[in-house]
């Protein structure tokens, strides 16, 4: 573990030196995630002008699920996105060899070698919308909600990554596969309202099968004491078994590379 902490630090220091050369970026990233928000809330207000309510959600639950889904997009587009698009480069060019013959591991390599820092920007905003629910919640939430919201954001944002891997190890099979890719962040935006505004199967869909909920509505869930302790624990065992499959389909994945070296 000290060993992966050390190469994902020497990475991400790498990066933030070569972001730092051009901080105009931040100001324009910081304005876009501005305007993203912006909308949303936009959209919030016209909603609750004519409904109290959405489905059971009032608005400063939405607001929080408003702030998750812009800090779950931040760490997609911070880290997540930049990994995956290294790494279809790379296989489509023969570069992978240069990852597979490091003495570290292939699939932490992978998902450590490309950051986009100014991204964060989504992240401090959407925690500025978190925090300005938690007070229009008036202290309606616990020490424990806040730790399930913790641990439920985090196991959601590796499941995000597990699917994005799963999509992009497609590489190995299947020469171009960037518009499955497109079609992922498509269904992405659906995350910005609660899954339970949704039908049944887009709901389900939206849980388990592309789990985008489960990355930004139960975190929302969690923090606004709507998430069951039994619910919790099967989302959890649920997380685990994704990672197991997903480091399976890597090792099978990389046996399958050919690359400039082959």
């Amino acid at each position: 573990m000290r060993r992966a902490v050390h190469v994902a630090w020497v990475h991400l220091r790498v990066t933030v030196m070569n972001e730092l050369q051009y901080r105009a970026n931040f100001f324009i990233q910081l304005l876009q995630s501005l305007i993203a928000v912006g909308t949303g809330l936009v959209v919030l207000a016209l909603i609750f002008d004519r409904t109290p309510d959405l489905n059971g959600w009032t608005r400063p639950q939405l607001l929080a699920v408003l702030g998750v889904y812009s800090i779950v997009g931040g760490v997609i587009g911070f880290a997540i996105q930049p990994a995956m698009d290294m790494l279809m480069a790379d296989v489509h060019q023969g570069r992978f060899d240069h990852v597979l013959t490091k003495p570290a591991d292939s699939q932490l390599l992978t998902g450590v070698r490309n950051f986009r820092l100014w991204r964060l920007t989504d992240v401090l905003v959407g925690v500025a919308v978190v925090v300005w629910a938690l007070v229009e919640l008036h202290g309606n939430f616990g020490v424990l909600d806040i730790v399930s919201f913790v641990v439920m954001l985090t196991a959601g944002c590796g499941v995000l990554y597990c699917l994005w891997l799963l999509v992009t190890c497609g590489v190995f099979w299947v020469t171009r596969i960037d518009m499955v890719q497109d079609l992922f962040t498509g269904f992405y935006r659906a995350g910005q309202y609660p899954t339970s505004a949704y039908p049944t199967g887009l709901r389900l869909t939206l849980t388990y099968l592309i789990p985008i909920g489960l990355a930004v509505t139960t975190p929302s869930e969690a923090l606004t004491g709507r998430l069951s302790w039994g619910r919790f624990a099967v989302l959890l065992v649920f997380v685990a078994a994704v990672f197991v499959f997903t480091r399976l389909v890597w090792r099978v994945g990389t046996r399958r590379y050919a690359g400039a070296s082959a």
